[in-house]
């Protein structure tokens, strides 16, 4: 039998957009709970970058296990789990059960994420030589030779956007047909892009792990830095639809500019949901997300109806509203009042 906990709020998904969230929620006063799986594309990631701030020494998983101490220093309970349902309650609540623990939560936040489809082997070691985020790593191939693998619009568009960092740039395609439109056919012909239809035999990789180069099936060896496969990416949106969560016809959960989906206190945020799958993006994403649940769930200021039912004026004993859970963590962080502060209001 799983253990049961309540909360006002659970997060389904441990990437960026799902732990700024949580941070948003604790310290705005809300009891908060991760059930987060691990892996996703951060923890994918060797070094950081596009990251005002965190420079490109720190890993991403160390990016992460640093965002998960913050949350749990201000009061959030991190669950290392996988969530295997998640459905309403008869009492309006959300039930997310996972493998060791069960929370009963008003709200869920779904930040799930996507996974890339990768391509067949031979590869290089992801963040050696095998890329998947342009705008993240473009920069480190300025006057490399690289590749992109693929045979969608998609593929040879991208194809085309890394001639604005180096001159040596392949379009792979690995023995299938091309895929891409008429109109594409004729932009990717007039720019400097060298289609290879042959299949990889082999790859040659130098001491330090990184990618030197590709041997085609005909023989031929072709030296590549890096590059970028484009198959597309399946957004993991089950547990979502599960409680009713309308998509969008990419796939990505559809939401608002503050990350709620069509379902009452359900929201989505970072790569499962659309634009740009950019840390700082997801960070955005989070934050707004935090306030937005903040905005809904905070019980003061209370309406005309409500101090009504407590007889016109609101109870003394009702302030504050924060939880004494976290009003013991509040006090506890370095980031709290002042012990003196503490004494005063005791």
């Amino acid at each position: 039998m799983t253990d049961t906990q309540e909360y006002d709020v659970t997060v389904v998904g441990g990437g960026p957009a799902g732990l700024t969230t949580a941070l948003y929620t604790t310290r705005l006063g809300l009891d908060t709970a991760m059930v987060n799986r691990g892996g996703g594309r951060a923890a994918m990631m060797l070094d950081t970058h596009n990251v005002i701030g965190v420079t490109e020494d720190v890993s991403g998983n160390e990016f992460l296990q640093t965002a998960v101490e913050q949350i749990q220093s201000y009061g959030a309970d991190y669950y290392r789990d996988t969530v295997t349902d998640v459905s309403e309650t008869e009492d309006g609540r959300y039930r997310i059960e996972a493998s060791d623990v069960t929370t009963l939560t008003e709200y869920v936040v779904f930040a799930t994420g996507f996974s890339d489809v990768r391509p067949d082997p031979p590869l290089p070691r992801t963040g050696k030589g095998l890329h998947y985020c342009l705008h993240c790593d473009a920069y480190m191939f300025v006057d490399e030779p690289v590749y992109v693998m693929g045979t969608g619009d998609s593929a040879a568009y991208v194809a085309m956007i890394l001639l604005n960092f180096t001159d040596e740039v392949d379009l792979l395609t690995r023995g299938e047909a091309p895929e891409w439109s008429e109109e594409t056919a004729a932009l990717l012909e007039a720019h400097p892009v060298d289609v290879i239809h042959e299949e990889i035999d082999s790859m040659e990789k130098g001491e330090d792990g990184w990618l030197e180069a590709f041997v085609f099936e005909d023989g031929t060896r072709r030296e590549y830095r890096g590059g970028f496969p484009m198959y597309g990416s399946e957004y993991n949106t089950a547990l979502a639809e599960s409680v009713g969560v309308e998509l969008n016809d990419d796939g990505t959960v559809a939401v608002d500019d503050h990350g709620r989906t069509n379902v009452d206190r359900v929201y989505a945020v970072g790569d499962v949901t659309p634009g740009h799958n950019q840390i700082p993006v997801a960070l955005g994403e989070g934050a707004k997300a935090g306030i937005a649940i903040h905005m809904d769930a905070r019980t003061f200021p209370m309406d005309r109806e409500e101090i009504d039912a407590h007889g016109g004026r609101v109870p003394d004993d009702a302030v504050p509203a924060i939880s004494d859970r976290l009003r013991e963590r509040a006090r506890a962080h370095e980031g709290g009042p002042s012990e003196e502060t503490a004494a005063a209001d005791d």
